[in-house]
């Protein structure tokens, strides 16, 4: 089942076997990936270490069961350096989804507003939360705003791009017609909550491979149901950028 395709990998496997053979387990059926890239990039932060694309790739490939590895990912529109990210995907084997990023502009100017007044605030922080803050906090952030006022910046650009939708889409659709048994989502993102739970209910095994410390609870109140958590911290010196292995 476990054929490295590149003597990294293979250097690899010699060395740290029971994690082959725990990957063997998790992809002993029919399998599909589904990386939420959004989800996934910013992982770094707190790992310390990235993820490598063509690493992964390669990974996946030397197993003979996995069927698809399906990756989502915004475009920015004019982006050289985007299209191009997008097209590299393609050429390492992935199947990718894409859209254009929404470009939103957050207003942060408190010319009109008095120094206590949440007004600005709350479109960066959730309202329970900032119900909770002292009006001096709210005073002090208010501040800081306005220097940046005073320095020309009125608004923030937010870039937004879900696949929320589309990931728990093609799920269902591999589920009903491509006969896929074995589901690994590469997200730790609640609003998947609704389609793994579908999945398990009808049978399927659903994994999640993400940090632990990034699942959300849906997710993680989904493992009474069926469903696995793999820390991806275990294939980490497989998957990083190479001057992050810590072998």
């Amino acid at each position: 089942m476990f054929q490295a395709k590149t003597e990294k990998i293979q250097q690899l496997a010699q060395k740290y076997p029971h994690r082959i053979k725990e990957l063997e387990e998790i992809f002993s059926r029919k399998t599909n990936v589904y990386i939420d890239y959004a989800n996934v990039k910013p992982w770094a932060s707190k790992l310390g270490w990235h993820v490598e694309l063509k690493r992964l790739k390669q990974l996946l490939n030397s197993f003979g069961t996995i069927n698809a590895v399906k990756i989502y990912c915004g475009t920015l529109v004019g982006n050289k350096e985007s299209v191009e990210f997008s097209e590299e995907l393609k050429r390492l084997g992935y199947i990718v989804t894409t859209k254009p990023v929404k470009i939103m502009k957050k207003s942060i100017d408190v010319s009109s507003i008095t120094s206590a007044s949440p007004d600005i605030l709350k479109d960066f922080i959730r309202r329970s939360l900032l119900q909770k803050l002292k009006v001096e906090t709210v005073e002090y952030l208010n501040s800081r705003l306005k220097e940046l006022n005073d320095q020309g910046i009125f608004y923030i650009e937010d870039l937004k791009c879900n696949f929320d939708v589309e990931i728990g889409r093609d799920m269902l659709i591999d589920y009903d017609k491509n006969g896929i048994e074995n589901f690994v989502l590469w997200s730790g993102d609640s609003d998947f909550a609704s389609s793994l739970e579908q999945l398990l209910a009808d049978g399927k095994r659903v994994f999640i491979f993400a940090t632990a410390r990034k699942v959300a609870n849906e997710l993680n109140e989904l493992r009474k149901k069926g469903l696995a958590i793999f820390d991806i911290q275990k294939v980490r010196n497989f998957i990083c950028w190479n001057k992050e292995k810590t072998v």
